[in-house]
C-alpha cells in the first residue's frame, strides 16, 4: 500500500528518536527513496532484522544493500558489500569490516546517493 508524502509528514512528529525523524524527512524529499520513507515513518514492527548469512546468500560482491531496520551478526559474510541500515549490532559491524565491506548510516546514503542508483532494498 502506498502512503502519500502528506501522511509521511504527519507521522514524523510522533517519532521520538531524532535519527528516525531525520531519516524520514530526508527520504520523503526524494522520489526514489519514498518507499524507505514509508517504512521508516511507520511502526517499528515494519522494520526488518537481517542476519549476515542472508546478505551473503542474496547479494553479489560489490553490491550496495539497504536494510530498513537492524543488521545482526549471525552468520559469516564473505562478500565485499556496502551495507546501509538504520542500526547495526556490534558483531555485524566487526564482521562487515573484516570482509572489507563498508557500514553506512541510512540517512548518509540517502544524502549521498539521491537517485538510489545501484541500491538493493532487502526487507
Amino acid at each position: 500500500m502506498s502512503v502519500s508524502k502528506t501522511v509521511i509528514g504527519r507521522r514524523i512528529p510522533r517519532k521520538t528518536d531524532s535519527y528516525i525523524a531525520e531519516t524520514s524527512i530526508v527520504a520523503k524529499k526524494q522520489k526514489s527513496w519514498r518507499s524507505v520513507a514509508q517504512i521508516v515513518s511507520g511502526s517499528r514492527r515494519n522494520y526488518s532484522s537481517v542476519n549476515l548469512d542472508r546478505l551473503n546468500s542474496e547479494c553479489e560482491d560489490g553490491d550496495t544493500v539497504v536494510v530498513v531496520g537492524k543488521i545482526l551478526g549471525n552468520g559469516d559474510l564473505t562478500k565485499k558489500l556496502k551495507v546501509c541500515a538504520l542500526y547495526f549490532s556490534a558483531s555485524a559491524i566487526h564482521k562487515i569490516k573484516h570482509a572489507k565491506g563498508e557500514t553506512v548510516r541510512l540517512v548518509d546514503e540517502i544524502n549521498k546517493n539521491v537517485s538510489a542508483k545501484g541500491v538493493k532494498l532487502i526487507r
